[in-house]
Parts: C-alpha cells; sequence; structure tokens
C-alpha cells in the first residue's frame, strides 16, 4: 500500500521544471514584501452475478503487486459455464537446502453448472503446461457420465486453456472439468513463488502467493474473474519440515510417499466460503506464529522464529483482534471466518494483501521492535492491518463486479483504514493525518492531463489501461476521499447504515457502484433528517465518473460561487456529459462560526449568505476542513481579510483549514495564475505563530525545493529566502530543539515530528540556522566519541550531513569508517553516504572515486556533484572525468538540472 511519509533529509518529488519559475516568482514577491513591511456512465444492466447465497494494499500504506501482465489479463471468458467448486491439490516441489531450478505440479477439479449449451470449455491458464490428460465428467445425474475431451489447447497469448469436446454441455446440468498442470516457480512476487531468507543465521525458503489481480491462472488453471465466484477444497503437498497455510483451517494432515519412495506431508484444509479466485493463497514455510482468540476468531501473526522470539509481532497482534470487533461492530455484519493468519514475509513485492483467511504482509508493515519508544511505526502498522482488516467487508464478502470498480475494494479499505487505526492508537490525529496522507498528496496528482476517473466503464479500461495500473492513487487515495466526503454530507450514521445495507445484501456476491448507490438512496428515502439536491447516483456520478476535481471561485461582494474542472481552462472541447460540472457539498464558516451544508449543483450559483460587510473583519472559509473533494479560489478581498485574521489569531481557522489555504494558494500562484506570489506569500507572514508541524512541511514543500542543494546559494532569491524563512521558522524550531537537546523521548506520541522533524530541522540548517549547526556538529562529536551512542533519530541524517558539512577530514574520515563496519544496516550505509557527500572540501569529495564509490554520486546531493565534476576537470584525472561526462545524462535526470560541460 501507499507508504506513510517517510523522514529523510529530502521531501516527495517536486517538478523540476517548475522550480525557477516559483524561485524568480519568489524574489519579486518577497521584495514586495519588504514594502509591505515598512460517470459519466449512463445506466446500464449489472453484469450476470449469482445471486446471494458470497477481496487489497497498503504500504503502499497500500504497494501494486508486481509488473502488469499481459493485456490478455483484461479478456473476458464466455458466460456458459459458471464454476462452483474447486477441489485443488498443489504440490510445490521444494526441499530445504535444495538448489533451483524450482517446479510445481497439481491437480483441480472444477464443478461448473452450464448456462448454455457449449462443445467446447473456455477457462484461464497462464505459464501452465497440462499434466495428463483433461477430463470432463457429468452430468452428474448420471453415474459414471464423461463428455469425450477431443483435445486441450492452451492460448498463451490470450492466457486461456480450451477443451474441444466431441459432444455437448448441456444447460441447466452441471459437470467437472478435471486438469493436471504444472509450472516454475521463480522466485519474483507472482502467482506462486519462492523467496530465500536469513533466520537465526540460517538461509532458508519460503513459498508463497500473489494472485491479484490475475496471477491465480499462473498457479492453477480457473475462471479468473472476480464475479465467477466458487468454494473451495484446498490440499497443500510439502516437505514435512514446513507448515503449510491457506485460506481456511487445516483440518488433515497425512503423508505420502513419490516414486522415488521420498516423504511428503499432505495438508487437507476445510472447505471455503464462497469467493473470487484471486483470494486463494497459500503459504509454505518454516515460521513460528502467536496467537490470541478474538470472538472465537484464531489470529495468528507468523513471521521468521527470531522476530517472533524478539517480540517483533506483538504489536501486530494486540491490534488485530481489536480492530476486527470494532469494524464489525460498527458494520453490523459478522466476521464469517474461524481462523485469521497473518504472514510476515520477508520479501514481498506487495506492502500487504487481503486474502480471506490468510493476509499477508511485508515483514516491515507487520513488525515493531518492542525497543522503540516512537510511535510512527505502531501508527504505520496500524494502518496497514486496519486497511487489511478492512478488505474482509470490503472485497472479500462483497466483491465489485470487475476491476473497473476496483475502487469499492480499495477506496473503502482505505478510508476504513483511518477509522481502524485511531481505535488501537487514539493518539493519532486522525484528520490531520488523513488529509496530509490522503487527500493532499491525490489532488496534486489528480489534476494531470490524462488521468482517469474513478470508475471507467469496463470498455474503457480495455482500451486504455492495464488491470495493474489501476492499483493507484486514484483507486487508493481519492476513493477513500470520495468516500469522506460521502460519509460527511450524508452523516456517518446513515453512510454506514447504507454500507450494512448493501454488505448484506451482497454477501458472498459481486456489486458495482450503482448498486452501492442504491442502498445509500434507499436510507435516505427513509429519513427525513438529511436532504439531498438531487440523487445520490446523480451527485456521485459526478465525482467518481469524471476525471479530476473541480476548483471553486468565491467571490464575496456578489456572494456568487463558481466551479471550474482544475486544469480545464485550455480545454474547450470537452465531451464529458457533465459538462465539467460537479454537485458540491460545501462546508463553510463565517467569522468563526459553522454555517449550514450548502450545495452547488450549476456552474455558478449566488448565496446571499456569503456577501460579506465592508468591515475587514467579516471573512468566509469554504470547504471547512477540507470536507470536500476540490480546491477553493478565494478574490483578493477574502485573502487579505484571511491573511490578517492569521497573523492576529491563526486558531481562528481550524489547523486542516490552514493546511488546505496555504497548499492552495501556493498551487494557485505557482502553477496556475489564479492568483499572485505576492498574495500567496502574504498568508505566510503569521507562520511565526503557526505550531503544526504538518502544517510546517507543507510550507517547505512549497517554498523549499525537494532536493534543498539544488538552490545553490550563489543564487540571487537565496539570501532574501534565508532571511524570510528563518525568521518565522524560528519559534518551532527552538521548540523542538528544545526536546533534541533535553528529552527526545518526550516526542514518542508526536507522529508528525517523527515523520517531519527531519525535513524542518534539514531546512534550518541548509539556510545557515547556526544553532542547528552548533547542534549538529555537537550531537556528531558525541557520536565519534561514544560509537554507542545513538543519534537521535528524528534528525540523523541532518545530524550526519552537516556534521560532516562543518567538520574536517576527521568527522568525514569517521564517517567512512562506520560505513565500513560489519554490523551497518542499509539505512546506515544510505545515511552515511548522504552524509560523506555533504562535505565542502573538494578533496575530501574527491575520495569518492579514490575509495571505488562512483556508484554514490546517485544518493549525492546536487552541491557535491558540481564540485566533484569541477575537481576532476582541474586535476586531469581522465578516469573520473570520463565517468562524470558519461554520467551527466543520468545525474541531470535525477538532479534535475545539467550544467555546461566544459
Amino acid at each position: 500500500e501507499r507508504p506513510m511519509g517517510a523522514r529523510g533529509l529530502y521531501v516527495g518529488r517536486r517538478a523540476a521544471a517548475l522550480l525557477a519559475a516559483l524561485l524568480m516568482a519568489l524574489l519579486a514577491a518577497l521584495l514586495a514584501l519588504a514594502a509591505l513591511y515598512g460517470r459519466c456512465r449512463r445506466e446500464e444492466p449489472p453484469s450476470p452475478r449469482p445471486r446471494p447465497r458470497s477481496s487489497t494494499t497498503a504500504p503502499r500504506l497500500t504497494a501494486p503487486p508486481g509488473p502488469a501482465p499481459a493485456a490478455a489479463s483484461d479478456r473476458r471468458l464466455p458466460r456458459n459455464l459458471l464454476p462452483l467448486h474447486y477441489d485443488l491439490e498443489l504440490w510445490p516441489q521444494v526441499r530445504p537446502g535444495q538448489a533451483g531450478p524450482f517446479a510445481f505440479s497439481g491437480q483441480v477439479n472444477i464443478t461448473v453448472h452450464c448456462l448454455q449449451d457449449t462443445d467446447s470449455a473456455v477457462l484461464h491458464s497462464s505459464g501452465l503446461r497440462s499434466r495428463g490428460a483433461a477430463v470432463v465428467r457429468g452430468p452428474l445425474s448420471g453415474a459414471g457420465a464423461f463428455v469425450e475431451v477431443a483435445g486441450l489447447r492452451l492460448d498463451a497469448a490470450s492466457e486461456v486453456a480450451v477443451l474441444e469436446l466431441r459432444g455437448r454441455l448441456r444447460a441447466g446440468r452441471r459437470y467437472v472439468l478435471q486438469l493436471g498442470f504444472q509450472g516454475r516457480l521463480e522466485e519474483d512476487f507472482d502467482g506462486l513463488f519462492l523467496t530465500r531468507y536469513t533466520d537465526q543465521g540460517l538461509s532458508s525458503m519460503l513459498i508463497a502467493s500473489q494472485l491479484e489481480p490475475t496471477y491465480a491462472r499462473t498457479v492453477y488453471p480457473c475462471f479468473d474473474e472476480p464475479a465467477m465466484k466458487a468454494t473451495f477444497n484446498i490440499r497443500i503437498v510439502h516437505d514435512p519440515s514446513y507448515v503449510a497455510l491457506s485460506n481456511m483451517p487445516a483440518i488433515d494432515i497425512s503423508e505420502m510417499k513419490d516414486e522415488n519412495g521420498s516423504l511428503w506431508t499432505i495438508t487437507k484444509f476445510n472447505t471455503s466460503l464462497k469467493m473470487s479466485t484471486y483470494l486463494t493463497a497459500f503459504v509454505v514455510c518454516d515460521f513460528d506464529y502467536v496467537t490470541r482468540t478474538e470472538r472465537g476468531n484464531e489470529i495468528r501473526i507468523w513471521a521468521r522464529k527470531e522476530a517472533v522470539k524478539s517480540g517483533y509481532v506483538d504489536y501486530a497482534l494486540n491490534v488485530t483482534g481489536p480492530i476486527f470487533s470494532f469494524l464489525e461492530d460498527l458494520l453490523n455484519v459478522s466476521y464469517p471466518l474461524p481462523k485469521t493468519d497473518l504472514v510476515a514475509l520477508p520479501d514481498f513485492g506487495a506492502g500487504a494483501m487481503e486474502n480471506w483467511g490468510l493476509m499477508t504482509f511485508h515483514e516491515s508493515s507487520l513488525m515493531y521492535r518492542p525497543s522503540d519508544k516512537f510511535t510512527s511505526r505502531k501508527a504505520v502498522i496500524a494502518i496497514i492491518v486496519s486497511h487489511e482488516l478492512g478488505h474482509q467487508w470490503f472485497g472479500n464478502l462483497v466483491t465489485m463486479n470487475w476491476w473497473n470498480d476496483l475502487w469499492l475494494n480499495e477506496g473503502l479499505a482505505s478510508y476504513f483504514e483511518y477509522l481502524g487505526a485511531i481505535i488501537v492508537e487514539p493518539k493519532l490525529s486522525l484528520d490531520k493525518i488523513f488529509y496530509d496522507h490522503v487527500v493532499q498528496p491525490v489532488l496534486r496528482e489528480d489534476n494531470e492531463r490524462g488521468v482517469r476517473s474513478l470508475s471507467e466503464t469496463e470498455e474503457q479500461i480495455k482500451e486504455s489501461f492495464s488491470l495493474i495500473s489501476l492499483f493507484d492513487s486514484i483507486t487508493y487515495s481519492k476513493g477513500a476521499s470520495i468516500t469522506w466526503m460521502l460519509s460527511g454530507f450524508l452523516t456517518e450514521k446513515l453512510f454506514i447504515r447504507a454500507l450494512t445495507s448493501y454488505l448484506k445484501e451482497f454477501s458472498f456476491s459481486n456489486a458495482n457502484q450503482d448498486d452501492l448507490w442504491t442502498h445509500i438512496q434507499m436510507v435516505i428515502d427513509a429519513q427525513n433528517e438529511v436532504q439531498l439536491p438531487a440523487s445520490v447516483k446523480q451527485i456521485m456520478d459526478s465525482w467518481t465518473c469524471q476525471n479530476g476535481f473541480p476548483v471553486l471561485t468565491l467571490n464575496l461582494t456578489t456572494g456568487t460561487i463558481s466551479q471550474e474542472q482544475f486544469l480545464n481552462k485550455k480545454n474547450e472541447n470537452s465531451t464529458d456529459s457533465y459538462n465539467n460540472t460537479w454537485i458540491i457539498p460545501i462546508s463553510w464558516m463565517r467569522n468563526g462560526s459553522s454555517q449550514p451544508l450548502m450545495w452547488l449543483d450549476k456552474s455558478s450559483k449566488v448565496f446571499p449568505e456569503m456577501q460579506v460587510s465592508e468591515s475587514e473583519y467579516d471573512w468566509v472559509l469554504l470547504n471547512v476542513n477540507l470536507n470536500g473533494y476540490y480546491r477553493v479560489n478565494y478574490d483578493q478581498l477574502n485573502l487579505k481579510r484571511l491573511a490578517r485574521l492569521l497573523e492576529n489569531d491563526p486558531k481562528a481557522i481550524p489547523a486542516v483549514s490552514r493546511f488546505q489555504l496555504i497548499d492552495d494558494v501556493f498551487l494557485f500562484s505557482n502553477r496556475f495564475g489564479y492568483i499572485q506570489i505576492e498574495t500567496a506569500l502574504e498568508l505566510t507572514k503569521y507562520l511565526a505563530r503557526e505550531d503544526e508541524l504538518f502544517i510546517w512541511n507543507m510550507v517547505l514543500l512549497n517554498l523549499v525545493p525537494e532536493n534543498l542543494e539544488s538552490t545553490l546559494k550563489n543564487y540571487e532569491v537565496y539570501p532574501l529566502l534565508k532571511k524570510y524563512l528563518l525568521k518565522r521558522m524560528l519559534p518551532i524550531y527552538h521548540y523542538y530543539a528544545g526536546f533534541i537537546h533535553e528529552n527526545v523521548d518526550a516526542l514518542e506520541d508526536d507522529y508528525f515530528a517523527q515523520v517531519y522533524l527531519e525535513k524542518l530541522f534539514a531546512t534550518a540548517c541548509w539556510l545557515g540556522l547556526q544553532d542547528c549547526l552548533n547542534l549538529s556538529s555537537e550531537l556528531y562529536a558525541k557520536w565519534m566519541d561514544n560509537p554507542e551512542y545513538k543519534i537521535p533519530f528524528l534528525i540523523r541524517r541532518t545530524v550526519c550531513c552537516y556534521g560532516v558539512a562543518v567538520g574536517s577530514d576527521k568527522e568525514w574520515n569517521f564517517a567512512w569508517e562506520m560505513y565500513n563496519r560489519t554490523d551497518s544496516t542499509k539505512e546506515d550505509k544510505d545515511i552515511l553516504l548522504s552524509a560523506m557527500s555533504c562535505a565542502k572540501e573538494s578533496w575530501l569529495l574527491y575520495r569518492y572515486l579514490q575509495y571505488g564509490l562512483s556508484d554514490t554520486l546517485f544518493s549525492a546531493n546536487y552541491t557535491s556533484v558540481i564540485i566533484l565534476y569541477a575537481v576532476t576537470k582541474d586535476i586531469g584525472n581522465r578516469i573520473a572525468w570520463e565517468f562524470v561526462t558519461e554520467n551527466w545524462p543520468l545525474l541531470s535526470e535525477r538532479y534535475g538540472k545539467q550544467p555546461a560541460l566544459g
């Protein structure tokens, strides 16, 4: 899943081409400030689905699985056969210590119901070879009946297996398709895969699966579509020293000998609930586990033995049960399985995967060291676990009909991940984290041309997108943001009531977004408390079936609000069926008082309530707490009043609204010309009184480039930026520096300090704040005096960089010595490599080449590369010169600019 905000010297990716324009505009603005100081879709019938009788990821805090499969993964199977049940035997032929290559084999018997007469059976198969003759038994009403198979054709391009029959399968009858298969067990992360790891100093192997979206067909022949649900009886044949896990509890363990007389174990599992093929899961490993039972649900966390022994998975175990119970109580729908396994994989392409009853995680998403005093790791784990548990209802119990409505899985799970996490980590500021990690980042991505809508038609998916490309921020974060907005204007009580109705109606089945709108509408129609300006479908289709989002422009003098599609000014020929309008809920306040919700359901509308007087203390704020998925462009009058208000009383505007206000005005001024940069900067004059670190991070994201050194100090703007920004940063810097000096452990519950303090301190040092440079030297010297001393990890990268930067060869040599220690972790080495590139002496930088560290140029800071470039040219070292010149294209791509050579 998507990663939580990572600590480090650098912030998220900024568009390099915009940097120069921003800095020049900023220069002009600072001079000006100096003066100031003296769908959509038509209604369509739902896809055929079996009626009720009954699944995907984070860190991403959800990461998408693997590379895209071939375009054939979009191909739909004919609807003449409907799978009812699979008997599946899977045999990964792997022994401990065995060298590759590795293979697996198996047998699948699929009971199908014939809906239309057919003389062929078509199902999915990719990368598998047939083993033995395919057989079709039935109709099952006739004892011993068979339909002769004329041939089995495997079409690699279309990822299907076709059984050509000499007879016909008859509508209304049941048959069993019997196929043997074999395949290669690769060391990648798709389908059934093998991975190597070290546990207790020994090399080990395990086998695991990742079948979403269309990798089940690479493990066993199947009807690999989300709406073709069935039940499963699974058997896994494996080495006796391993344990086998699948979706359901093991009910029998027996032994068998192969043709060579070697002993194997067979683990048989209970019959599954009705589910989609992409949710079937298999793990064969030599792990230990910890366990507890919550409301009859046996929960086990599996991991490497040394991790279990060290207590690294205890936190995940402790939060999983309470989150399960919270979701059961909130949704009023019981979890239907008797057990849940969570497996921490040492290496995994996805951050996590919600397989029903057998969830898999990259171990970094599930492990917490008890010695870690800071809660940011707990927050990450709680959010990721909560996301996957949310899928047990949204995705597993009720699954989207087809991948074009994937947001019904991922968007809803991404919404509930925060509700679940706050139950077990109540000190987290839910709204601030949600807007900082989810809403704001996707608003920045969702304004680019070519970005798709949240819900596309199946035809659009086939024409324009691979299935794997749907696992993106639009599906996860926009889906969660739209859900948050929906819950807000419905009220959480009505929203949850509608979700309960939706879940109960479509349990063990499939749905599309219109089904969700229908159940919400039913709840709305049954009460009088909440009145909507249009049908739920009309409102929500305007958000899910259109690209992008609106920007609202408010004229305070007339009270007029107009809307347009953000970044759509130049696209006069839009063919959008909604003419680029949304039905928009507007939460707002006037002069600090919350006002009743308003709706903008046309391109422009006058709201007399929003007309203001001539008093400079009369102001209006729209989209309070960023409840709606849109941006707001205020007129000059209101912006001046808001700027004055912030200087006098910043707390009069809620923190999330201050966050949004600053992000909106900088985006409008930097890139899209809605307002002047001077106006945007006027809103930052109050910042000396801003004590919210997540808001400061937003300011620095807009004012300071991604790579601090990419704005070289010879730029004319640097001294002005330094003077302007440092003056306002001092209060919050000194506040946190006090904790670093006296009691850093007091920040253990300050989530944003753990995520963003590094950026604040790195900027302060970069701007030359002497206190920051002194602090870095002091802490670095402590480390040099005692290598067992731990530099506070919240600012460790900054301390190492500036400890070297203001030091001499002694500090550089110490970094080199620590880099070469055998107990240095990868993170240690990354930090030290970056720190060594912070040296200001050119002869120290040249050691990169002397010590054979030329690859580190790609992790060095930009100034260092420039200096090194000059050094290698001046000293006439041809090898170094050739390396630098040959790599300038890559270096310039890494740093966003390229000086003229020669």
